[in-house]
């Protein structure tokens, strides 16, 4: 299901919707004990934004990837 919210987002090109989809997975895999797959993952799109570093989402995303990093 997230993989296909982030396929859609992705087409759509729907940036934070992206982001969104892709931290929920990101802590899923984590949780199954796929902490490269997810910290890869996440920090790809997490890449992607120049600005808006205040942001729930973008706060939540980089609060998750310095946990993978942990």
């Amino acid at each position: 299901m997230f993989r296909t919210a982030i396929d859609n987002a992705s087409r759509q090109q729907a940036r934070s919707f992206e982001l969104r989809a892709t931290t929920s997975l990101a802590r899923l895999l984590a949780k199954q004990g796929h902490r490269d797959e997810a910290r890869t993952m996440l920090a790809e799109i997490y890449d992607w934004f120049t600005e808006g570093f205040d942001t729930p989402d973008l706060k939540d995303a980089k609060d998750l990837l310095d946990e993978l990093d942990a």
